[in-house]
């Protein structure tokens, strides 16, 4: 069959599949489904319970809800008191955060150094991995490549298929170590294959942190800063939970009630996070910015800049989508905690990288943003910027490849994602199986020769 034939099938076939699968949206409103497991004020549906986080936006008063400042709490303890501990003793955090967020607390000092010398014994991949999986075909996409990696990953696990707790907790220790090493080799790979560099691949150090050996595997003397190190393991940090509900997790959670191995499990997330309504702003902030510098003359101009956000509202700037990216969150309102805390280490980066007046126009654009949508549109709750909306400026401050900003995302999420596979795994009872409502027709089935 013809190329041509195949497209016109194609496109015959997209009508019937477009009407035979719309469903009229009143519909919903009649049996009550609320689209995206979300009320009209955001607010989710209670699918599940679990321990390892919590996300407070709002008050009750009166059985009302009232936006307040958001706060993120992991295992209990306010991710503004996490991040202030590690940094105030001048230590990296994100191995502390895997660790209280697998086992509930903070390690002591002896569980700390054994909980880092087995990632740091993990980090390694099986022998000729690289070549094999990796060089092989390698993908246009990393998040595939990633997938690609950890799914292989099973095939050298003699012990793939238990589930037990002890061996869940072997498997994830193994995935959090190992992600770094897939996500940074597979960017050389495609890097070479598609972009005609060099292919150079480094080996993590022993003794560095997460962040420090990201930073070594890509940069080409080896050399960072260690505010640049510091800022990288805050990113970590900061993207390694956000409570039960986002996409991904609950994905974790969906994919693990059926009795899966980790390594499928994990692959399911990282497809979900995939998606550019969830892994993905953070590119959108910062190739919005792009445009924002080229059509903005003067970054310091209050009305030029609400009059492009406005554009951007209209669906007449950009990519023409009507939104803004990095701004709005689909649990918080009045501020993203995590937004919150980067900011300020955002700005000492800027500062060493002399883009003061990029990141004014950054925080104009925040400052700006919430009153320009209130303007042009209904709103039943506020807006904030969210964690993506500084994470993309951080990512390209560092000069990490934009192909890697949602890898590393999941390289930060593996932590939560794994504390919650272990949290389903232990409060196992029946597999997730929400109900659908079926609006379709009764019809007579028709023999061949009288369908028309």
């Amino acid at each position: 069959m013809t190329d041509k034939k195949k497209q016109e099938l194609f496109r015959g076939w997209k009508d019937s599949a477009i009407q035979t699968s719309s469903i009229e949206p009143e519909l919903y409103s009649k049996y009550e489904v609320k689209r995206g497991l979300r009320d009209i004020s955001g607010k989710g549906v209670l699918a599940g319970l679990t321990d390892i986080s919590e996300i407070v936006s709002y008050t009750t008063v009166d059985s009302d809800m009232i936006p307040c400042e958001g706060q993120l709490y992991y295992r209990g303890i306010n991710i503004k008191d996490i991040v202030a501990g590690f940094t105030q003793e001048d230590r990296y955090g994100f191995e502390e955060v895997c660790y209280l967020l697998m086992f509930g607390r903070l390690p002591n000092e002896k569980e700390y150094t054994e909980f880092r010398a087995l990632l740091a014994e993990y980090m390694t991949l099986p022998d000729e991995f690289v070549r094999d999986t990796i060089m092989s075909a390698p993908s246009r996409d990393l998040m595939n490549a990633l997938s690609k990696g950890v799914l292989t990953l099973y095939s050298y696990d003699k012990d793939a298929d238990n589930t037990s707790i002890e061996n869940v907790i072997r498997q994830s220790m193994q995935l959090i170590a190992q992600m770094p090493l897939i996500a940074v080799y597979s960017y050389r790979a495609y890097s070479h294959y598609y972009k005609k560099k060099s292919l150079v691949i480094r080996q993590p150090k022993a003794g560095f942190s997460t962040a420090e050996n990201i930073l070594r595997m890509l940069r080409k003397n080896n050399k960072f800063t260690q505010l640049e190190a510091k800022i990288l393991d805050l990113a970590l940090v900061l993207h390694a939970e956000h409570g039960g509900g986002n996409n991904s997790t609950f994905t974790t959670h969906v994919v693990t009630s059926s009795g899966t191995d980790t390594y499928s499990s994990t692959v399911a997330s990282l497809a979900s996070l995939k998606g550019p309504r969830h892994g993905g702003a953070n590119i959108k902030v910062v190739q919005m910015f792009e445009d924002i510098k080229a059509n903005v003359s003067d970054w310091k101009n209050e009305d030029e800049i609400s009059c492009y956000l406005e554009k951007l509202l209209n669906k007449e700037a950009f990519d023409r989508s009507g939104l803004i990216y990095g701004i709005g969150h689909a649990v918080y309102s009045l501020s993203d905690p995590r937004a919150v805390i980067f900011k300020s280490y955002v700005e000492k980066l800027a500062q060493e990288k002399g883009l003061e007046e990029e990141f004014a126009l950054y925080a104009n654009v925040e400052r700006l943003a919430p009153q320009v949508i209130a303007s042009v549109r209904k709103m039943y709750k506020g807006v904030s910027a969210n964690v993506d909306f500084y994470s993309g400026f951080v990512y390209r401050m560092l000069n990490l490849p934009q192909e890697l900003y949602t890898p590393l995302f999941a390289v930060s999420r593996i932590a939560g994602w794994s504390a919650h596979r272990i949290e389903e795994i232990v409060n196992a009872g029946k597999i997730i199986r929400p109900a659908y409502k079926s609006v379709s027709k009764h019809a007579c089935y028709e023999k061949m020769e009288d369908r028309t």
